[in-house]
């Protein structure tokens, strides 16, 4: 990892050590989070399917209301501003949406779930 130094003159060794260590935090935590999030749309997918099969509308809006005020409390909680969590949930609903119609489409045109 490279640490470009933006203002003047040397980094002190102590807090580009730091900042070394921090960052390695940070990338440990996005590959955890990339993981999670597809661990996440592999149920979404199967999710996705059962409805498609059972012709169950792809979204589920009393289902998404119930998970963003979750969310919402459990951001809360966790001291992270539940506006971000909401975007990012309903960011996540959104594409999960877009799969469970395109697996819709697909399902009605005779392709396997």
């Amino acid at each position: 990892m490279t640490i470009r130094n933006t203002g003047s003159g040397d980094v002190d060794p102590a807090v580009r050590q730091e900042l070394e260590r921090l960052r390695e935090s940070i990338d440990n935590i996005d590959a955890a989070v990339v993981h999670m999030l597809a661990e996440r749309f592999k149920c979404t997918q199967q999710v996705g399917r059962l409805k498609a099969v059972h012709q169950l509308p792809p979204a589920d809006p009393d289902r998404e209301a119930r998970q963003i005020e979750r969310l919402r409390s459990l951001a809360a909680n966790a001291k992270l501003d539940p506006a971000f969590a909401e975007k990012f949930l309903n960011f996540i609903i959104a594409e999960v949406i877009r799969h469970h119609e395109s697996i819709a489409e697909d399902t009605a045109n005779g392709q396997p779930a």
